[in-house]
């Protein structure tokens, strides 16, 4: 039975990190190509939009983070196996 948890464990660790990175991909990729079209369109505020930009992708990069620290947390002090 324990061998069964352990294989969900590593199952469910590994879809945590997958769509995490491929979310933060996905997210990281269409605010960039946001901030491309807007400084094209007012090149005046390209500076106030880079700060937020980057202030954006540091928070997405947090939650992808956090969603990897979660599935460590299960892979090696799993609280589901005695």
């Amino acid at each position: 039975m324990e061998a069964n948890v352990l294989g969900f464990v590593a199952l469910a660790a590994g879809l945590i990190i997958g769509l995490g990175a491929v979310g933060a991909c996905i997210g990281i990729g269409i605010m960039g190509s946001k901030y491309l079209e807007a400084s094209a369109r007012q090149p005046e505020l390209m500076n106030a939009l880079q700060t937020k930009m980057f202030l954006l992708a540091g928070l997405i990069d947090a939650a992808f983070l956090i969603g990897v620290s979660i599935a460590m947390i299960f892979a090696f002090a799993n609280p589901f196996v005695s």
